[in-house]
């Protein structure tokens, strides 16, 4: 590559006819200082953009503007740096979904309010009756499925045996028609007459001895009641009904007779057995009979099924009923939800940042914002937008400096929670969201504005160069004998070679030299050339590292 030089050529004196010339055209000639300025700064960024890094190791290098530095050894630091607005972890606005008066409001700005607690209550009338509305409702409607499903299997209300079945498999029947007679024969009951005068002296409970007519059979037996009024008996006697309660052995039958002694008192006539209970059932709702589940004789609790209905019409019946239960259940739901809307609870834990209303202010359709306004302050977030040629370095977890122009000299650790990789766009350039926490924010206030710098790594005794001595084709120039000057200047850049050097790790002002230099070598930094255009004249401005 050829070198590139800066010379300063020293000004001649201008010649009478120059001077004419330039007495006549004063505005071109101004002008025509300023595009001999353009492009000399043009020269210049195409000899540092272009010509210089196509240099290659042991050619000559031209002379320009640079500085010396030592390769030393540091600590480095490799950050992604960004800035946003610090919000609370979470705020909430509390709004109204109801209207009506406020009874109660029983928090202040700056109260500390947990989750759940009440901010608001409103006069609920109104709600309160349509939720009791929607209960009976709902009852009704439970009761009328309960009866149907029930009717769909007629059922003994009672224990006992089965004496006769009044139905067929396959009759369509209607409500009211008799399924099955029941009765209770474990034990029976014997009515028999007593001279009152008798009677009278007998009571609940006794013991009797029952005498089985035609077998001569004695049973045990208990006084059940004692009638209370007379009656004419047999030859104009005045007696008395007592009944006694026997257990069947199994033999007695609503036709069996007997006579019974209480005590030392002998009825005055005999009597037949009853049974202790008789049921007939009958059907409480329409159907075909689809099944019989018993016959005549068989021993059945209270609760047993003795058919099953069904067919089209009854099944429908029993859907229809399903679903006004149903119905109403979430007609009682939908009450339930208005009447909890006229109580107001905090959503979150959380510091009352604004509190708008108080009790006795009533809500209309006309009042709108928030009620109330929360702020969870036990951390803050800030949300950074990162460039997509960063991002892959950024991950959940890494340490985060924080600084605001509003706290000068503090500094402040958070943590990346979230990198999100619903990036956005603009220009052809993208960026991503990344979610950085605070749990120790000191003297941080939601809303500052805030400078962020998110640690990637960090290098410790890290062998390094500034940036800017290292060249696009992983180069840097070192002096050769005789480029520099005894105070360390360069004294002829044509004597500095390049070298190949591998690169690591680096920060926005150094970087980590791994292999082609030691500690100690000297490496040529250049130095930014600014262009005063106005002027015409160049200035220098060394750049230096962090």
């Amino acid at each position: 590559m050829e070198a590139t030089q800066v010379e300063t050529q020293e000004r001649q004196p201008e010649t009478k006819e120059k001077k004419k010339l330039s007495l006549k055209l004063p505005k071109k000639g101004k002008k025509w200082k300023r595009i001999v300025a353009l492009l000399a700064v043009a020269a210049l960024a195409a000899w540092w953009f272009v010509l210089r890094p196509m240099g290659s190791s042991g050619e000559n290098v031209g002379t320009g503007l640079y500085r010396t530095e030592s390769a030393q050894v540091r600590d480095l630091t490799v950050s992604v740096n960004g800035s946003g607005t610090v919000t609370p972890i979470e705020s909430y606005n509390v709004r109204a979904l109801v209207t009506g008066e406020i009874l109660e409001a029983p928090f202040e700005v700056g109260d500390r309010i947990e989750k759940g607690d009440l901010l608001y209550r409103l006069d609920a009338g109104e709600a309160e009756t349509a939720l009791q509305q929607a209960q009976l409702a709902l009852r009704q409607a439970q009761l009328s499925y309960d009866e149907l499903s029930s009717g769909m299997t007629p059922s003994a209300g009672t224990a006992g045996v089965v004496q006769s079945v009044q139905v067929q498999k396959g009759q369509v029947i209607s409500a009211g028609t008799p399924i099955a007679e029941i009765a209770d024969t474990s034990t029976m009951t014997l009515t028999l007459p007593f001279q009152s005068a008798d009677a009278q002296r007998l009571s609940r409970g006794q013991s009797a001895q029952v005498t089985i007519a035609g077998t001569g059979e004695i049973l045990n037996g208990t006084v059940e009641s004692v009638a209370s009024a007379d009656l004419v008996g047999a030859g104009g006697a005045l007696v008395r009904q007592v009944t006694l309660r026997v257990h069947n052995p199994g033999a007695l039958t609503e036709t069996t007779s007997a006579t019974a002694v209480v005590g030392n008192v002998a009825c005055a006539g005999s009597g037949t057995f009853a049974a202790n209970a008789k049921q007939t059932v009958t059907a409480r709702s329409g159907g075909e009979v689809t099944q019989i589940h018993v016959t005549a004789g068989t021993r059945v609790s209270a609760g047993t099924a003795l058919v099953t209905l069904g067919g089209e019409t009854a099944q429908n019946a029993l859907e229809n009923a399903s679903i006004a239960v149903e119905n109403a259940r979430l007609s009682l739901q939908r009450a339930q939800d208005a009447l909890d809307n006229y109580t107001v609870t905090s959503p979150i834990s959380g510091t009352v940042i604004e509190k708008n209303f108080k009790q006795g202010d009533k809500l209309d359709s006309s009042s709108t914002g928030a009620l109330a306004v929360l702020y969870d302050l036990s951390r803050l977030k800030l949300s950074m937008n990162v460039s997509e040629l960063n991002i892959g370095q950024v991950k959940a977890g890494q340490q985060v400096e924080i600084t605001a122009e509003a706290l000068p000299g503090e500094t402040f650790l958070g943590t990346v929670d979230q990198v999100s990789i619903n990036g956005t766009t603009t220009n052809g350039f993208t960026t991503y969201p990344v979610t950085i926490l605070l749990e120790e924010y000191g003297s941080l206030n939601p809303g500052m504005n805030v400078s962020a710098k998110i640690i990637v790594e960090r290098a410790e005794g890290a062998l390094s160069v500034p940036v800017e001595a290292v060249n696009s084709d992983g180069t840097v120039l070192v002096p050769g004998e005789g480029a520099l000057n005894p105070d360390g200047t360069v004294a002829d850049l044509s004597k500095a070679e390049r070298r190949a050097v591998t690169l690591g790790r680096g920060d926005q002002a150094y970087i980590e030299i791994t292999s082609g230099l030691k500690e100690g070598d000297v490496v040529l930094v250049p130095v930014q050339v600014v262009d005063d255009l106005a002027g015409g004249a160049s200035s220098a401005v060394v750049v230096t590292g962090g």
